[in-house]
């Protein structure tokens, strides 16, 4: 079976093709079918499902590329796993959701039908849970969704905060002042915000108490009006910490929690506050739980090997 597509210009096949023809060739080999090229024409050939499935993947594609987004290896390779399962959403609803995060119109973008979820419950809950592994996003997303609401002026302070225990180690042990102290913990989420934030600006911001950056503990005590709240690495408090940060939440404000319930550094006899919390608010209206997986991961395609290789020895 062949089926041919039209392509508009070099430019539009370029942006399909990707750097030396590497997305169609990913296409090629997920679905065993072959493509050709010539004066604007697309043809797809091999067995008939395959035909039709690169069909379909290659002309929402196309959507994206059309309406401004990129297409990378990674994407296509998505694409042809987000075909195989069913949803209610298209590819080019995922890689068209643009956040802007910047003057100069950068934008952050989901790259799988989770990353679309998790952005979807920011937006519609105000407090929304993030549990997965490494590698799916969720610091970066809810950072971007952070920045774009200060841009717009929804929230006037973005607030960031962490466990400060790891390893074994407290603050009270560790060498240095305060700030020295604490940012090795906040390392994280400190790199999300200066890919979206010139770093002048960052300094401004903080200097004006407009992005706050402190330790879980410095928590305690407050009502936070008007402010989008992080809480990274939530895997690492306790169920009286998840409690207390919990109630911190005050009026036009958003509270988003992130974790990896399995890279727990909490003591054996300690249950993790982001595990407890699960049982006891599931099915408030208002908060949500997602839950991202190894599809869900953007980086090197290893690093989807390495979770479910990890996943599948821990329930052996």
């Amino acid at each position: 079976m062949e089926k041919t597509i039209r392509i508009a210009n070099d430019t539009e096949a370029r942006a399909l093709f990707g750097r030396h023809d590497e997305n169609m060739k990913v296409i090629e080999e997920l679905l065993s079918v072959r493509t050709f090229f010539k004066d604007g024409a697309l043809t797809v050939s091999g067995q008939g499902d395959a035909v039709s499935a690169a069909d379909k993947i290659i002309e929402e594609l196309l959507i994206t590329i059309r309406n401004g987004g990129t297409i990378r290896k990674h994407d296509a390779s998505y694409a042809v796993k987000f075909s195989r399962t069913p949803g209610g959403i298209t590819l080019h609803d995922i890689y068209l959701d643009r956040i802007e995060v910047s003057s100069k119109r950068q934008f952050i973008t989901p790259r799988s039908r989770g990353q679309k979820e998790y952005l979807d419950a920011i937006r519609t809950n105000d407090i929304v849970f993030a549990i997965g592994p490494a590698g799916t996003g969720k610091t970066y997303l809810a950072m971007a969704m952070a920045v774009n609401a200060l841009r717009k002026k929804i929230v006037s302070r973005i607030i960031l905060t962490r466990p400060a225990i790891e390893a074994g180690e407290n603050l009270g042990f560790l060498p240095g002042t305060l700030d020295e102290k604490v940012t090795p913990y906040l390392r994280p989420v400190y790199d999300a915000l200066y890919d979206m934030v010139e770093p002048e600006g960052v300094q401004a911001y903080v200097e004006r108490g407009i992005i706050e950056i402190a330790p879980i503990a410095y928590m305690r005590g407050r009502t936070l009006n008007d402010a989008f709240i992080i809480l990274d690495e939530g895997q690492n408090t306790t169920q009286e910490q998840m409690k207390m940060f919990l109630t911190r939440l005050g009026f036009d404000s958003k509270t988003v929690i992130t974790g990896d319930v399995t890279q727990s550094d909490l003591p054996k006899e300690k249950e993790s506050g982001l595990v407890h919390v699960q049982r006891v608010l599931e099915g408030i209206d208002g908060i949500k739980f997602i839950y991202l997986h190894s599809e869900d991961v953007v980086r090197h395609e290893l690093v989807q090997a390495i979770i479910r290789a990890y996943d599948a020895h821990r329930k052996a």
